[in-house]
């Protein structure tokens, strides 16, 4: 029997295809985003703790009563923004339901949902699965935002734009001015800004703002973040949406039915953390991501790829065609096979699989000793050809 049309234009996670690929051939993976060192202590002992407390069975749907507080003060701490943890914060699994489930509960078929790219690769399925219509408009490292484009790709049938900053692939931090463009054109055409903030922790130049602080936006703005990659637990699934009041409830229902809720213990653990880790331990992953980045920077620029250093998020979109003419995905593919390193076809991260043919994508959330040694691996390879 036929399987729903929707799926139809699915693929299988190409990141998670590379993971597999690096697995069977031993290579080194920056494809797939996630740290291969500890999280903090802290987290591990609370999350043990919380276990043999017994805090095991079902939280409250939304989370966590202790968490949705440590959330609301974090947000009033960094970014001046009051929340009611009762009406607009839920906890999900993962910052993936989190956008999941708030496309689900906004978006109707037939209505249309802008999407930058390179982009994210679950959010044009994301847009698919609710049958909308996404719409493209280029976001390109290190190029600014062209708001006139963008304002063409406005329609009367755009539901939501999703803004990602700092951002994957692109590595680009929104300026205040291009942030404040995009809230201008949401308010003229009465749309929805979801914001995925998921490396707000992780920049290298510019200020983090979130969207839901500027004028005109705090009842339009559905801001979504987790502790994956601030804390390096992108195993244990705990996403956050900041939403109006006016829209929880309809985002609450929808994450109900799809997951019920977040692991329990480990909610308990991340509110410790949240709790209890001084502004310095921030300060010091933006610091140590920096070094990472410079690192990898300064190797892939020496073995021939043309690369622009990101502005956030740990990902490097590399043009490797001085190295190799062929296809993304075959690059991808020698590459881990015959240079030992694992990345990501930038194929993935477009619409239009042509625009990323020349992109293979780098994850530097590694221990400097596993970059050095891809990037040993990548010389050697760049010199031999």
């Amino acid at each position: 029997m036929a399987t729903a049309r929707r799926t139809h234009t699915f693929t299988e996670s190409v990141i998670r295809g590379m993971t597999r690929l690096a697995d069977q051939h031993g290579a080194i993976n920056l494809a797939q985003g996630f740290p291969n060192f500890p999280t903090p202590d802290i987290l591990k002992e609370a999350a043990a703790k919380a276990i043999r407390d017994d805090i095991n069975q079902y939280a409250i749907t939304w989370g966590a009563k202790r968490l949705r507080n440590a959330l609301a003060k974090k947000y009033l701490d960094w970014y001046g923004l009051a929340l009611d943890t009762e009406t607009e914060i839920t906890i999900t699994c993962g910052a993936t339901e989190a956008m999941a489930a708030t496309l689900l509960a906004i978006v109707n078929p037939g209505e249309e949902v802008i999407v930058f790219e390179p982009f994210y690769e679950n959010y044009g399925p994301d847009a698919i699965l609710c049958d909308a219509k996404p719409v493209f408009v280029p976001l390109q490292p290190g190029q600014p935002l062209d708001l006139d484009r963008l304002a063409r790709a406005f329609s009367s049938r755009t539901k939501a734009i999703i803004v990602n900053t700092p951002g994957n692939p692109s590595g680009r931090v929104l300026t205040r001015e291009e942030l404040t463009g995009i809230a201008d054109l949401c308010q003229r055409h009465d749309s929805w800004a979801i914001t995925d903030e998921i490396y707000e922790h992780i920049k290298y130049q510019g200020e983090h703002i979130p969207m839901a602080t500027l004028p005109g936006m705090r009842e339009r703005a559905i801001t979504i973040s987790g502790a994956s990659k601030t804390y390096s637990i992108t195993g244990w699934r705990i996403g956050t949406i900041v939403s109006p009041p006016s829209v929880t409830d309809a985002i609450r229902k929808v994450h109900d039915f799809l997951t019920v809720g977040a692991p329990a213990p480990l909610q308990e653990a991340l509110a410790v953390a949240m709790e209890t880790l001084p502004k310095e331990y921030y300060t010091n992953l933006e610091a140590e991501y920096r070094a990472r980045r410079d690192l990898l920077i300064g190797a892939l620029t020496s073995s021939g790829f043309r690369c622009v250093p990101p502005e956030g998020a740990y990902y490097v979109l590399a043009d490797f065609t001085a190295i190799k003419r062929m296809p993304s995905d075959e690059f991808a593919r020698w590459l881990t096979v015959e240079g030992g390193v694992a990345t990501v076809p930038g194929t993935s991260f477009f619409a239009d699989p042509a625009d990323g043919r020349d992109y293979t994508r780098f994850a530097f959330c590694k221990t400097e000793a596993m970059l050095n040694a891809a990037v040993e691996r990548i010389g050697k390879l760049a010199r031999t050809g």
